[in-house]
């Protein structure tokens, strides 16, 4: 035990969590806390970008990269409602991201004195968009909530988290002891459920397997249970990359969903399971197990026919080591749809051509970071994605802007990485400013920015749903390439997806920060591919009770 500041006792306790970076812009109410990090002796090191969105987004993007425990910091009220649509996603993307949110004077909090940047129940706030959230009331405290907080952020479904401290907290002296990172818990596989999901399993027919986010850190098992059933296995957004997407039992969300119509048995793994259920349609004829970490996810929908409440990678190795080893026939059915895919997406240019062109130039373990945007869209589909976390999406937020500064987390946590950022003009214009972040710290990100002058999806979908009444879709942007090139950054600019590859290999070997302008026009649509109709009913049977 040792006497420190608050701030002093959060930080060591932090570094000593294996967390180095604090993602934040400095103000009054974190004063100590950033004097902690100048006192840290190199253990710890600050990141401050131009907005406290892009702090949290930073702090996102690095945990999305890695799967750790990411830390972000902003002033109370005007600061921490800056980083919320980051937590917001966070929470919806499974990202274990830590907020250290500042506070007024604690005799005065929630007192509707007027302190500079009051915000009315902040911490109940903050507990609407993270797993938990609690105050600092001292420096004894901060090395067990700290603990606390990252435990909660890893345990079960990984979530954000929060911790809250008052300006005339963070600099108060204490005797503070520190505390060992504490375990992280899982629950039990029952065996009992392993071998309920087995015999449907093994009596399907036309199994197909539905793989998410959660299923990121079991691609091994995954892969060996999809080869042991022959079933495909769709994933979309954020679960790509969880098996090779070039594997031939890799299938999109459009594949899945021409397979969903005669598929007689579902695993889903680590996923919502939303489109498939709620819009494509199911029925007492498709037998659905759900293999999730988060007991809540279970139900949604429909109830399963069987629930395995368990991590990915453990309730995987339990079912391959129970599933019949007999080899089974490659399917016809599958290679039918995929190739049927392969047509569709032929009248997908200049995106696959984009596209295309990026997975050229960018090494193996090169990182996407996609934003909403036109290419992004398809990119979601038809990227190729060889590993876990190699394609980063937003997920159901699927917030536009989100995209650079995200990138720029990803590239801070991995610096010896390729990555690149694909945005189109509207979302590029969110973050533009934190161009100046990637130049002064040195992060090597390489934007690629669709100019189209306008929000291309909204004007599509008023011309196509509204008899082309077009209103706030149009832009005025500024000479994208002229832009970067004003901070400093080099730049190219690019007419058609045949000048891509050569841009970007000059831009990545550069390893310096660097724009790509493409000037665009309109694209042809993909959503056809992405809002499929229903092909099964439902049954009402299968619908949860409610409370």
């Amino acid at each position: 035990m040792t006497r420190r500041t608050t701030a002093e006792a959060t930080v060591d306790a932090l570094v000593a969590h294996g967390i180095d970076t604090l993602y934040a812009l400095p103000g009054v109410h974190n004063d100590f806390l950033f004097d902690a990090v100048a006192q840290s002796g190199g253990r710890m090191r600050a990141l401050h970008p131009r907005h406290e969105q892009t702090s949290a987004y930073m702090a996102l993007g690095a945990a999305l990269a890695t799967g750790r425990p990411q830390v972000c910091a902003a002033v109370p009220g005007p600061g921490v409602l800056n980083t919320t649509a980051a937590l917001l996603t966070a929470y919806g993307t499974n990202a274990p991201v830590l907020l250290l949110a500042g506070q007024i004077p604690t005799d005065a909090i929630d007192k509707g004195w007027g302190h500079l940047h009051e915000l009315p129940d902040q911490l109940g706030l903050l507990r609407h968009m993270t797993k938990f959230a609690a105050r600092i009331p001292s420096a004894a405290d901060a090395p067990g909530l700290v603990a606390e907080a990252i435990r909660q952020s890893l345990s079960g479904r990984p979530r954000p988290v929060a911790l809250e401290c008052a300006i005339d907290t963070w600099g108060r002296p204490g005797m503070a002891r520190d505390v060992a990172p504490l375990p992280i818990v899982h629950p039990e596989i029952d065996a009992a459920t392993i071998e309920a999901a087995v015999k449907l399993l093994a009596a399907a027919e036309r199994p197909l397997i539905i793989a998410g986010g959660g299923a990121l850190e079991a691609s091994a098992a995954l892969l060996a249970v999809a080869e042991r059933l022959q079933a495909p296995v769709l994933t979309y957004r954020r679960g790509r990359g969880v098996i090779p997407t070039t594997h031939p039992l890799a299938v999109s969300l459009p594949v899945g969903h021409r397979l969903w119509k005669d598929a007689d048995a579902v695993l889903c793994v680590g996923s919502r399971m939303h489109f498939a259920q709620s819009n494509w349609g199911t029925d007492a004829a498709m037998k659905i197990i759900r293999l999730d970490i988060d007991a809540e996810e279970h139900n949604r929908f429909r109830r399963p026919d069987v629930a395995i409440h368990a991590d990915a990678a453990g309730g995987l190795a339990a079912l391959l080591a129970a599933l019949p080893a007999t080899p089974r026939p490659a399917r016809a059915d599958v290679a039918a749809a995929q190739a049927w895919f392969v047509e569709r997406l032929t009248r997908q240019e200049p995106q696959m051509g984009y596209l295309r062109a990026i997975r050229a130039a960018l090494p193996d373990d090169g990182i996407v970071v996609e934003d909403v945007t036109q290419v992004g869209f398809v990119g979601r589909l038809a990227y190729e994605v060889a590993a876990p976390r190699h394609y980063i999406s937003p997920g159901y937020q699927d917030n536009l802007g989100w995209g650079y500064g995200t990138a720029l987390g990803v590239q801070a946590a991995l610096p010896d990485r390729a990555v690149v950022a694909i945005s189109g003009d509207g979302g590029f214009m969110y973050q533009a400013a934190e161009l100046a972040t990637a130049m002064r710290h040195h992060l090597p990100v390489v934007a690629v920015v669709f100019d189209d002058g306008a929000f291309g999806n909204v004007k599509r979908i008023q011309a196509e749903r509204f008899g082309n009444r077009l209103i706030a879709y149009d832009l005025a942007n500024p000479d994208f390439h002229d832009f970067a090139r004003s901070f400093g950054m080099n730049a190219w600019r690019v007419g058609e997806p045949s000048e891509m590859q050569g841009a970007l290999e000059a831009a990545l070997a550069t390893r310096a920060p660097a724009l790509i302008h493409v000037k665009a026009g309109d694209m042809p649509s993909p959503w056809d591919m992405l809002a499929m109709p229903r092909v099964r009913g439902f049954d009402e049977a299968w619908r949860p009770s409610l409370p």
